[in-house]
């Protein structure tokens, strides 16, 4: 594999059709190479917590694993691919950092389990694996309304890597954990629940799963055209929306923060940040924090296609149920599974490495949304 290798998905050009399009164009897909590694971080039991009310937990835990993965690439000045699944995240790593992305994920588990009681697994498997069992890996960069640059995976490599990782009781891929401190800068949870905009009424968290791997991209293109036609542009259906924005600035929400960056409570550090919060109100209503939020709908991290696809929308029951009918139509015809999980609300964490164009936001709905409806899809791929 040629030097370049470590810059693979960086070197990617972006595309800026219609993601329906997108889809089926082969052309505009590229195999990852061999010598890169598939990371899966997630919370064992996650729906038993979120089932006892941890949902933010989960979702803020999910979130620094991807802020310490993408604080060790930053530095590096490589972009990496990842997904946020709401109880963890997948990142396809190149092999110049895998190493310390897998010390600094072991630091962040132990972590977790003294801060949140939360157990978070890691487990790594190696790209060239993936293709030697027969499964397809192929990643295209899609440029969203917003000018956000997602990846798009089709194939389902990241599932069978998912499945080695998941079916091993005894997590021989552990990694001792790295000397130093974590690095979890840029991590933030400060937005309280967000209603869905105004004249919508919900939140929906859908998850589709295509029966046959060769037939992913039709049945992909066919949901998101269903989508669009039912819901209208992805602007239509974006569930966070300026005007439900409110930040949560209460000494508990610092004090998580806090915790999960610093391991502990430091009291002037408390109180700093609690007064930057309160100025940050201030400068939510000046030009350039106005342009902040724009740029902060248009960076809210609410699709998600890693093999499937996972996406957050808001609409009304009448938009949901239409869709739903279509839904169970595919599913009845052979070609998929789907899930979903209906909220009054959606949750959002945050990276912020600065304020310009450097933040994502990761978006799920309330009470678990993403969790619960993996939840129906386990079952039926059980059943």
């Amino acid at each position: 594999m040629s030097a370049n290798s470590n810059h693979f998905y960086t070197a990617l050009v972006v595309n800026n059709i219609p993601l329906g399009e997108l889809f089926i164009r082969s052309d505009l897909f590229e195999n990852v190479p061999e010598d890169w590694h598939i990371i899966i971080t997630d919370i064992r039991n996650s729906t038993q917590a979120v089932q006892n009310g941890e949902h933010e937990n989960v979702n803020f835990v999910a979130t620094g694993s991807i802020v310490t993965v993408l604080n060790i690439a930053f530095k590096q000045d490589i972009t990496v691919p990842f997904f946020f699944g709401g109880d963890g995240a997948t990142f396809i790593i190149p092999p110049l950092i895998v190493d310390e992305v897998m010390k600094a994920l072991a630091l962040y588990r132990e972590n977790t389990q003294r801060n949140f009681g939360l157990e978070l697994r890691t487990g790594i498997v190696n790209v060239k694996q993936v293709y030697e069992h027969g499964s397809k890996l192929c990643i295209s960069k899609y440029c969203t309304s917003g000018n956000f640059t997602i990846p798009i995976v089709l194939g389902n490599g990241l599932s069978y890597a998912e499945k080695v990782i998941k079916g091993d009781k005894e997590d021989p891929h552990q990694h001792a954990a790295g000397d130093g401190e974590l690095d979890l800068s840029g991590m933030s949870c400060r937005w309280d629940k967000i209603p869905p905009p105004e004249n919508t009424e919900e939140v929906v968290s859908l998850l589709v799963v295509a029966r046959n791997e060769k037939d992913q991209a039709m049945v992909f293109k066919d949901v998101i055209c269903h989508i669009d036609e039912i819901y209208g542009a992805p602007e239509k259906r974006q569930p966070i929306s300026i005007p439900q924005l409110k930040q949560n600035s209460t000494f508990a929400r610092l004090r998580k923060e806090m915790k999960a960056q610093l391991g502990e409570i430091k009291v002037l550090e408390l109180l700093k940040e609690w007064i930057v919060m309160l100025y940050s109100h201030i400068y939510f209503s000046t030009s350039d924090g106005k342009k902040y939020l724009k740029r902060l709908v248009e960076m809210s991290d609410t699709l998600v296609i890693d093999g499937k696809i996972n996406t957050v929308i808001s609409g009304t029951s009448a938009q949901r149920k239409k869709l739903q009918d279509v839904l169970v139509k595919l599913e009845n015809e052979g070609k998929l599974f789907f899930g979903f999980h209906v909220s009054r609300e959606s949750v959002m964490s945050c990276y912020v490495r600065d304020l310009e164009d450097g933040h994502i936001h990761f978006v799920d709905g309330a009470e678990g949304g993403y969790t619960k409806a993996a939840g129906f899809i386990k079952k039926k791929l059980a059943g």
